[in-house]
């Protein structure tokens, strides 16, 4: 993949190899070729570019989809840096983001950007300029926008040019959002790799299972919650045969749903015959949005047990360091995973505090997950070192939850924690200490629905419980394992 290459002119070269292959089918109707996905993004950014100045700020605040998708590289292709936000968070939240980001324009209706001159060649940037601020929320303070680079985003993908695209058929069902940078990525990875893809712009376990057995589709991409409710949906009673690759990210998935889905594909499939051999493979990843995507990855082969997969191993050129108290770990020991590579952030917008905190002058970002150092690069995840709830493929810091929680005047203090589900891996759920010694009316039905005003569905509590005191260490910080009894 040249060096040169940045967001904005991703499509132009795209089309050149691929021209009119298929690229994407939609869900509802939508599709491209690479052709004409190029041209819709040279359209889109001739719209966007009447709007902006080089380096300005855009917003993106539309309907999930590939068209999402597109219109984040024209506002590239325009010189535009993209601020892409998933229509779930609510409104406050994405005001937040658009007060933060210094937003020229904000693009909220997609018949708003009909007509328009195609742009016939991209602004010129360097491939080390920003392209895109992805928010992320933090454990203490308010979200933070990841500064990532033309570089950042497009460095992890020159092992995509081993995928091979023109010698099999290959389709990849996707259904995730495309504002975090796991969806990000996994469009970015399927062009560049040359696999096409179905795409469910809203998430349902039926329509997945209804995709990948009737278009015989060979990988599937996303993370632990909607695999458990395909296995919901009855997974098991469909013909899965064709999937030879399922795909997984954003969380641990659990050893026994990898077995579980390795069986239901196969290494090789004669749909004429009616014929299946051997088992499909399960392939994990390891990112987040300060790395600009994945940057480790772990496989667990057909037929070797499922946790072969969970040792991940640095995706090149990445590289890996497992630290604690500042020196590196011997192998078999615990510390701080550390990563360099083309993805790491450039800084927190407007946080050069943050960025210190988790960036090293040399490059290297703190990721704050724990891992156990073994042979030849390779690790082995042993915890979270954030304070962070997994859920559904989602990252919810605690602290964000705590701060609305404690808007409300009856609150003094909120902990929360994630609680363990079958089905989203973590929910959140919170603890809250109230004023006045608890002498206000409130119960905890109305806390909860008074933080499902102010938070995204997913980053809400499920359950609160109003305690008389939070238990907490000698230096008064909560005991949060003290408070997953009180939810049993």
């Amino acid at each position: 993949m040249a060096r040169d290459l940045t967001l904005g002119d991703l499509f132009e070269r795209l089309a050149g190899v691929h021209g009119d292959r298929r690229l994407v089918e939609e869900a509802g109707g939508l599709r491209f070729t690479y052709t004409e996905a190029a041209d819709e993004v040279a359209r889109l950014a001739g719209v966007v570019a009447e709007q902006i100045s080089p380096g300005d700020r855009v917003v993106v605040a539309m309907p999930n989809g590939y068209r999402f998708f597109l219109l984040c590289l024209a506002v590239s292709r325009a010189g535009g840096v993209v601020v892409p936000v998933n229509q779930k968070m609510r409104p406050a939240e994405i005001e937040y983001v658009i007060q933060d980001s210094g937003a020229a324009v904000v693009l909220r209706d997609p018949a708003e950007l009909t007509g328009g001159r195609p742009l016939t060649e991209a602004v010129a940037v360097d491939p080390g300029d920003v392209a895109a601020i992805l928010y992320t929320s933090g454990t203490t303070g308010n979200p933070k926008g990841a500064r990532l680079t033309h570089r950042s985003l497009l460095g992890q993908l020159p092992v995509t040019a081993m995928w091979p695209a023109e010698a099999r058929r290959d389709e990849a069902v996707v259904g995730l959002p495309i504002a975090h940078i796991m969806g990000l990525g996994v469009l970015l990875a399927t062009a560049c790799a040359g696999i096409p893809v179905y795409l469910l712009p809203a998430f349902r376990a039926e329509q997945a299972l209804d995709a990948i057995e009737w278009r015989r589709a060979t990988i599937f991409v996303g993370v632990p919650a909607m695999y458990r409710m395909l296995l919901e949906a009855s997974a098991a009673n469909r013909d899965l045969r064709s999937v030879r690759l399922w795909a997984s990210g954003a969380d641990v998935m659990p050893s026994d749903v990898v077995e579980q889905f390795k069986r239901m594909g196969a290494s090789i499939t004669l749909p004429w015959f009616g014929l299946s051999l051997g088992e499909a493979a399960f392939a994990g990843g390891y990112g987040m949005v300060e790395l600009g995507g994945g940057v480790a990855g772990s496989m667990s082969p057909p037929m070797l047990p499922a946790r072969v997969g969970e040792v991940l191993t640095a995706i090149p050129p990445n590289r890996f360091r497992v630290v604690d108290s500042g020196s590196d770990v011997r192998v078999g020991q615990v510390g701080e995973l550390w990563v360099r590579g083309p993805g790491v952030l450039e800084s927190y917008h407007g946080n050069a505090e943050a960025t210190s905190q988790v960036r090293t002058d040399d490059g290297w970002l703190r990721t704050g997950d724990l891992v156990r150092r073994l042979p030849c690069g390779a690790v082995l995840f042993a915890g979270r070192e954030k304070d962070v709830i997994k859920t559904g493929g989602y990252s919810v810091f605690a602290g964000e939850v705590e701060r609305a929680l404690e808007e409300h005047p009856a609150v003094a203090e909120a902990a929360a924690v994630g609680l363990p589900d079958d089905r989203m891996g973590q929910v959140p759920v919170a603890a809250v200490r109230l004023r006045d010694g608890g002498a206000s009316p409130v119960s905890e039905a109305d806390l909860v629905a008074f933080a499902a005003e102010r938070l995204a569905g997913y980053k809400a509590p499920r359950r609160i419980r109003i305690v008389d005191v939070l238990p907490r260490t000698g230096t008064e910080k909560v005991q949060k394992r003290e408070l997953i009894p009180l939810f049993d």
